[in-house]
């Protein structure tokens, strides 16, 4: 074949009479890896329903909160010694696990946190939780394993004589003080701060005051009156009746999950309730 009848061709492809051709070669497709992972998300339900949650937080008026299934990263931040030492690898574990970036695990409502919690623990490393409790008869340490799909949620805020405000606290009537109690539901960041109270006093020396703190911590007001060294003469004065009731009604209002089981010792044969115990193991499977 000559050079002239090759540039004849040429010249005829792009004539008026001939179709212009693509000569650039096609770019092959891409076929997608067959190593892309997605972890796997689950919807948790929230005990508050986020009704106590401010408008303009992320979680108010939410029923449930996504996480991500716990992964190696996740095991890694649990037995990280920096963060165990530090006491924060489960809150960083959270919000590792939390989708919604916006959402902090430390204001998180307690009894949300417990569903965050228990969800969590549940995805990684399944239901059964087997540990070690103190039998409340022969105080023997007793191998025993809980069901944490068992959990039953309090929805919490109902309750008889208590009334609810615009701000998602508490009214309660002191029936021996005669006063009115404003309370507030704690968060993962209280929980915090009455954890450090009593690491001080116990650093220190201190006598423990674990009821009197956490007054102080949910206590908003007395008859409206928000002045701390009023609350704090409140608490230190309040009769051991009113003292009660106020834990009681306290308990009756916290949105939360009742992990409460059967229970059997088989040192000595006595059967109760026991509340699940979130012990160090945890998370710590063997």
């Amino acid at each position: 074949m000559s050079v002239r009848n090759n540039e004849d061709r040429i010249a005829a492809m792009h004539s008026d009479s001939a179709p212009i051709q693509n000569l650039t070669p096609p770019t092959p497709q891409q076929e997608p890896s067959a190593l892309s992972f997605v972890t796997p998300t689950e919807f948790v339900e929230l005990p508050s329903k986020g009704r106590y949650y401010l408008e303009g937080h992320p979680l108010h008026n939410e029923e449930t909160i996504e996480i991500r299934y716990m992964t190696a990263k996740e095991e890694d931040i649990l037995t990280s010694r920096t963060l165990l030492k530090k006491g924060i690898a489960i809150d960083r574990l959270l919000q590792s696990v939390i989708v919604n970036k916006k959402i902090r695990a430390d204001d998180l409502l307690i009894g949300d946190k417990n569903a965050v919690i228990i969800a969590t623990r549940r995805t990684g490393y399944g239901a059964e939780y087997e540990t070690k409790v103190i039998c409340p008869a022969c105080t023997e340490y007793v191998t025993h394993s809980f069901d944490l799909n068992e959990g039953h949620v309090n929805y919490g805020g109902d309750v008889e004589g208590v009334t609810e405000t615009e701000e998602g606290t508490f009214i309660i009537p002191l029936e021996k003080l005669k006063v009115n109690v404003e309370v507030k539901l704690l968060t993962g960041k209280d929980e915090k701060a009455l954890a450090m109270i009593a690491n001080k006093k116990k650093k220190h020396k201190m006598e423990e005051a674990n009821l009197t703190d956490q007054f102080k911590q949910f206590i908003v007001s007395v008859n409206e009156h928000k002045d701390a060294s009023l609350i704090s003469s409140l608490i230190q004065n309040m009769p051991a009746i009113d003292s009660r009731a106020l834990r009681n009604t306290y308990r009756d209002l916290v949105p939360n999950i009742d992990l409460a089981q059967d229970f059997e010792c088989s040192d000595c044969g006595l059967e109760q309730t026991l509340e699940v115990p979130f012990n160090a193991d945890f998370f710590w499977v063997k």
